[in-house]
């Protein structure tokens, strides 16, 4: 404990102590390879947007084995309120978005996962229940993430081809299960703005990271838990500056917007407004690619094999 504080400081691991080698092999595990960014999107966008929706829903309780029914409640709120105002601000404005679903949150509330399809966007992996990737034995991350993958197409008839895992947490198995699996892409990395192709101990994995980060994630903004110190301080016109910054960085780049959300936080009536302004900026834009993740993905892999 430290004397100035009365906090308690973790147990340094003495990597200090580690030779070369063996920080190096932690370091080169997983790795930024070749960019994916293609010379241009089609149809000459000048920027792809990729937006996305975190349907945690009652997992966030869940995952730590929690039953309080005062923060299922505020899980119910995002299939209860959240996604049909997310789903009827995105046909509003013509937008193809990208929602990772837990398959117990898929298994809890099927017509979701089927409206969120038959409206044209994509749903993809994010768990079985937000369990923490790298507290898992490879071979219980394996079997959740292909069950997952496979309760997912049973609910919505669509095999999906990509992955978010939950929290963004990355074990050392992830990507060998994420490659055996054949999907085309993951978006849990933050090595850069735009596409790249992931390494694995230094060799190319053929498959598309379309990045992160936590700038561009609303819940860091707006998450809230009472019995800690968590609390959204950030307004939504705060948040929708940040958003449209990023947006404007990435046009006047020819590069890569990607932005994550949760149907929970973006859901409340001040938030959604921020989804729709965001839309009404860029909809002002010539030449912008919404589209799913997926088909960015896909895009990305034609381009870089021609």
């Amino acid at each position: 404990m430290s004397k100035d504080t009365g906090h308690i400081i973790p147990e340094q691991p003495e990597s200090w102590r580690w030779p070369e080698e063996k920080w190096r092999g932690v370091v080169n595990k997983i790795r930024a390879g070749r960019s994916m960014k293609p010379a241009q999107w089609p149809n000459g966008a000048k920027v792809a947007v990729a937006l996305s929706f975190d349907s945690d829903h009652e997992t966030q309780t869940l995952r730590w084995g929690h039953h309080s029914p005062g923060k299922l409640s505020q899980g119910e709120y995002g299939n209860r309120v959240g996604v049909p105002r997310v789903l009827d601000v995105l046909k509003k404005y013509h937008a193809q978005a990208t929602f990772f679903v837990p398959a117990v949150i898929a298994m809890l509330y099927p017509d979701e996962q089927k409206r969120v399809i038959a409206e044209g966007h994509e749903v993809a992996i994010h768990s079985w229940i937000h369990e923490l990737n790298s507290a898992l034995a490879p071979e219980d991350e394996r079997e959740l993430q292909m069950r997952s993958a496979d309760k997912l197409e049973e609910i919505t008839g669509v095999r999906p081809v990509g992955i978010r895992t939950p929290s963004w947490d990355f074990s050392q198995h992830t990507m060998e299960i994420t490659r055996e699996m054949g999907l085309i892409y993951d978006s849990s990395l933050m090595a850069d703005d735009d596409p790249y192709e992931i390494l694995e101990n230094g060799q190319p994995t053929g498959v598309v990271e379309l990045p992160v980060e936590w700038i561009r994630d609303d819940a860091p903004y707006w998450a809230m838990d009472r019995f800690s110190g968590l609390r959204p301080y950030t307004p939504p016109s705060g948040v929708l500056e940040v958003f449209k910054r990023e947006f404007d960085g990435a046009y006047a780049d020819n590069g890569l917007f990607l932005l994550t959300m949760h149907p929970h936080f973006i859901g409340h009536r001040s938030r959604i407004q921020v989804l729709e302004e965001l839309l009404q900026h860029i909809s002002s834009h010539p030449d912008v690619w919404l589209a799913t993740h997926a088909d960015i993905a896909r895009y990305c892999h034609e381009q870089a094999s021609q």
